[in-house]
């Protein structure tokens, strides 16, 4: 992915999207509040950047799946 395409995300949406990235080949459900704890962040501030990467044209997929104890995201690679 170039970074011309990425340039204009914060550097919170970049981590997350990296991690998303990294972790879709094996995995296809994430919890904010996980992806949280693994990156230093809240599960409110996961998931007010994940929303501007569900509109962006990245080699992801995000889509938001569940409320349970966190919001469940389903990502697709």
């Amino acid at each position: 992915m170039s970074t011309a395409l990425t340039a204009d995300l914060t550097n919170k949406q970049r981590q997350i999207l990296q991690y998303l990235r990294n972790n879709a080949g094996t995995k296809t459900y994430f919890k904010s509040r996980l992806i949280g704890k693994e990156l230093g962040m809240t599960a409110k501030e996961v998931g007010s950047n994940i929303t501007a990467l569900q509109d962006g044209n990245y080699d992801i997929e995000i889509e938001k799946w569940g409320y349970s104890s966190s919001t469940t995201w389903k990502v697709n690679a």
